[in-house]
């Protein structure tokens, strides 16, 4: 008696949930997307300007090294080196910040920089003395953000960079924050001011 082939059985395919939500899914809400807030910091108000390179022909472009005369050549090879960032009384503060800037840019952190100024004190360091003397240096002993102070400020303590803004003051006070700020500077020091000035007081 020949056999019969079995006839290969038809399974029905059951619909899975996918093809049965198809028609009647409800769309989702998408989800709120998380925004960034602020670098987090101890100084709230002012901000400081927008971290932008500086183009060709602003003061904070121009970066040559400083003119190395015997004294300052002893105390360069015994602290820290010397960059000159080219500026006016009036533009210094905005050359020392747009420096601080790139050297956050270049991996430095804020706690490695202290920001002098001889003339005028920096609008943050205004801001936080209106608090009070002692939470205003306890933000430097802390050592949590970049800390600005004048020049002629006995508390300011050393760190790796120090950034001078030559933005006023006689002579004599600007020759005499050049070397207190160089004893300040464990390995960089940037001044911001007039070339020919800081030549002749070099």
């Amino acid at each position: 008696m020949p056999l019969i082939p079995e006839e290969p059985q038809i399974h029905e395919s059951v619909p899975g949930p996918r093809a049965a939500a198809g028609g009647t899914r409800t769309p989702q809400a998408p989800r709120p997307v998380p925004v960034p807030g602020p670098r987090p910091g101890p100084r709230p108000a002012p901000p400081r300007a927008t971290r932008t390179h500086p183009s060709p022909g602003h003061p904070g472009s121009a970066r040559t090294t400083a003119p190395a005369g015997p004294s300052a050549t002893r105390a360069a090879e015994a602290t820290a080196q010397i960059q000159l960032v080219p500026a006016t009384d009036v533009t210094a503060i905005e050359a020392a910040d747009n420096a601080v800037d790139e050297l956050l840019d270049s991996g430095r952190a804020p706690s490695d920089i202290l920001v002098l100024t001889t003339g005028e004190i920096h609008p943050w360091a205004q801001h936080e003395l209106s608090f009070g003397e002692e939470p205003y240096w306890r933000q430097q002993d802390e050592a949590d953000d970049v800390f600005y102070a004048r020049a002629t400020a006995e508390r300011a303590g050393k760190r790796p960079v120090v950034v001078l803004a030559v933005n006023g003051g006689t002579d004599e006070e600007s020759a005499q924050a050049l070397p207190a700020a160089m004893a300040r500077a464990e390995s960089l020091l940037v001044v911001c001011g007039d070339p020919e000035r800081l030549r002749a007081l070099l």
